[in-house]
């Protein structure tokens, strides 16, 4: 196999189609069939971001002014959520109104169930390629 950097080359490389699945049975059609979620995969730049803009600083115990750095995991999850949910549009004004909330983080935590967010977060760590199935499954549950 010959070494060429042109397989790196930004439009060469292969782009994760985004995916569509029936999140919950409780967003129906006019036909009563379950409407389709779609999510996209993000940049790990993107994702870094996520996870900076969900740090929090706790005090260190017996260390006056001293701090040390959390991740805020379910503020973590939200926002990737809104970030990676491209249907319905989380950011619709008319869609937050309706559940009383300002903020697309706000909305997919209001709108889903504690078991339908946990599949959303499953479906965009799986198509963002974090783990397996099982080891995410096995996150959920903790």
């Amino acid at each position: 196999m010959a070494k060429s950097l042109s397989a790196f080359l930004a439009q060469n490389a292969k782009k994760v189609d985004n995916r569509s699945f029936p999140l919950s049975k409780r967003f129906t059609d006019e036909n009563g069939e379950a409407m389709e979620w779609e999510i996209t995969c993000i940049t790990a730049a993107e994702n870094q971001k996520l996870r900076r803009d969900s740090l929090r600083s706790i005090p260190v115990n017996g260390k006056r002014g001293q701090y040390t750095q959390e991740l805020d995991t379910a503020q973590y999850q939200a926002k990737l959520a809104a970030r990676c949910v491209v249907f319905p549009d989380l950011s619709n004004t008319e869609l937050q109104s309706s559940y009383g909330v300002l903020s697309a983080e706000q909305l997919v935590g209001i709108m889903l169930t504690p078991a339908e967010f946990d599949d959303l977060i499953i479906a965009i760590t799986e198509l963002c390629g974090f783990t397996t199935d099982g080891e995410i499954v096995d996150e959920a549950k903790n």
